[in-house]
């Protein structure tokens, strides 16, 4: 079954800040994932410093609390226009 991006589990995203293994296991995905030239996606971001160590790790995409609470279709649009800023500026910076 073909499949275009590596998915990161909570699990290892709620423990990132405490749990070495965790870092590692991010780690390991995120290299695993680039070797086969595809995308990361970390679920159940809910904090900068999970954001941070994602990124750090070489994480390309997450999905979470972070950066919204679900919210009905119609308001997607308003808040990304109101979040694309903010991330564009991280990633340059």
């Amino acid at each position: 079954m073909p499949f275009d991006k590596v998915k990161i589990d909570q699990s290892f995203v709620r423990d990132l800040s405490t749990d070495a293994s965790a870092r590692a296991a991010v780690r390991a995905i995120t290299a695993l994932a680039d070797s086969l030239d595809m995308e990361t996606l970390a679920e159940g971001v809910e904090d900068s410093d999970q954001y941070d160590a994602l990124i750090a790790e070489g994480c390309s995409m997450i999905q979470g609390c972070l950066i919204s609470r679900p919210v009905p279709g119609i308001e997607v649009a308003a808040i990304l226009a109101r979040l694309g800023g903010v991330f564009e500026q991280q990633q340059a910076g």
